[in-house]
Order: C-alpha cells, then sequence, then structure tokens
C-alpha cells in the first residue's frame, strides 16, 4: 500500500478543488478553502511542501481516506 508522503501545497490545493473545494481568501502564509453545505473553512500552509500530519488532518476533516487521496492525487498531476 502506498504511503502519504509530502506534496507541494500547490498539488494539494488542485486535490481540494477536484473533490469539491473553492478557494475562498488568502491570509499571509494561510489559504482558505471552503465547501457548500459546511460550515467550517479548511486552512491549508503555503509551505515549500505540505508535511504528512497536515495532509493527515485535512483529510480527517475532509473524511476522506488515504486511498481516496492517493487516487485524486494521480489524477490532479
Amino acid at each position: 500500500m502506498p504511503r502519504i508522503t509530502p506534496v507541494q501545497w500547490k498539488k494539494f490545493e488542485k486535490f481540494l478543488f477536484f473533490v469539491g473545494w473553492e478557494f475562498v481568501r488568502q491570509e499571509s502564509s494561510n489559504r482558505v478553502y471552503r465547501r457548500d453545505g459546511l460550515i467550517s473553512a479548511l486552512i491549508v500552509p503555503t509551505y515549500n511542501r505540505l508535511p504528512v500530519f497536515i495532509i493527515k488532518n485535512a483529510l480527517r476533516a475532509l473524511s476522506v481516506d488515504n486511498n481516496t487521496y492517493l487516487q485524486v492525487l494521480k489524477k490532479v498531476k
């Protein structure tokens, strides 16, 4: 089973767009995303490469499992 590895924030942003999130605004080095029907926002830092723990926390908040994330990541090159 493939493992989650650090990715650039731009690639993670493409994943978010693919699963229906939209960019709202940027506050310093954090980008804010929203999705219709949800009250809370998702905040993603603009680090060169997102650490695994940030990706896993975001996936938990999005209710997306690791396998789905990895499959979508392959599609959004």
